[in-house]
């Protein structure tokens, strides 16, 4: 089972869908967010909205994403964790690309870092309704 003590700071960061129902917007229709994060500190080093209607997130997006990453920690991490089974062809393109390895995962492997965030995520949406 993967723990944050496991790494070091920006040795493996976690890409993952925040949101357990996609948000919805009256112009532009339903959204996942999708948010990068430290393994180490659980600190979130940026997000991006995508299209529900995409089968995966668009590769301009992956490398837009991580590079606010690499600005936020001031480089790039070695391993790049990634839910198994959610569409990442393109972001193992980018990644692999930049020189980071991508890993797969079954989502509850990853538990222990995401739900935090996922709580504050679904609070946060409570509220603004």
């Amino acid at each position: 089972m993967l723990h944050p003590r496991q790494f070091g700071v920006n040795e493996a960061w976690i890409l993952f869908c925040v949101n357990e129902e996609p948000i919805h917007t009256e112009v532009d229709g339903d959204f996942h967010c999708m948010v990068l994060m430290d393994a180490a500190s659980c600190f979130i080093l940026g997000m991006e909205m995508t299209s529900v209607l995409e089968a995966e997130m668009p590769a301009a997006q992956v490398r837009q994403l991580l590079e606010v990453g690499r600005a936020q920690g001031q480089q790039l991490p070695r391993t790049l964790f990634v839910v198994k089974g959610s569409g990442n062809r393109e972001t193992a393109r980018e990644a692999v690309g930049m020189g980071i390895e991508v890993v797969a995962v079954e989502e509850g492997e990853l538990l222990v870092f995401t739900s935090s965030a996922r709580e504050l995520f679904s609070e946060h949406m409570r509220e603004d309704r």
